[in-house]
């Protein structure tokens, strides 16, 4: 059971960057998917989620109209697409796994079971 997050990279300012996070061993369709992000010294923080369906989306405040989370059951994959980069987006990306029953998808981060390794994303000025 694990989540494999890649597409991680350095960008500048402005561009952008999907990242994606490839599921196996688990109940992929069932369960709603998130992304967090940690910058060293702080908390890792919310920045969107989906549910089974991919009809319901969540996004932080921070990252709305700029990130579009997405996912494809068929490939047990979820995706973040980010555009408009910031350098305070810079952090390590976590995708994240709730496995909660018809669970539309969550901010908190203990509603998540299983998390992935992560994947640097840094925009430089």
């Amino acid at each position: 059971v694990q989540l494999q997050a890649c597409g991680g990279g350095l960008v500048q300012a402005g561009a952008s960057l999907r990242l994606s996070c490839a599921a196996s061993g688990h109940t992929f369709s069932t369960a709603a998917m998130g992304w967090f992000r940690q910058v060293a010294g702080k908390e890792r923080e919310f920045v969107a989620s989906i549910n089974w369906s991919g009809g319901n989306t969540r996004y932080a405040d921070s990252v709305k109209g700029r990130f579009t989370i997405s996912r494809d059951n068929a490939k047990n994959t979820v995706y973040l697409q980010m555009n408009s980069l910031k350098p305070e987006d810079t952090a390590i990306y976590y995708c994240a796994a709730d496995h909660r029953r018809y669970s539309s998808g969550s901010y908190y981060l203990y509603d998540y079971d299983l998390f992935g390794q992560g994947t640097q994303v840094t925009v430089s000025s």
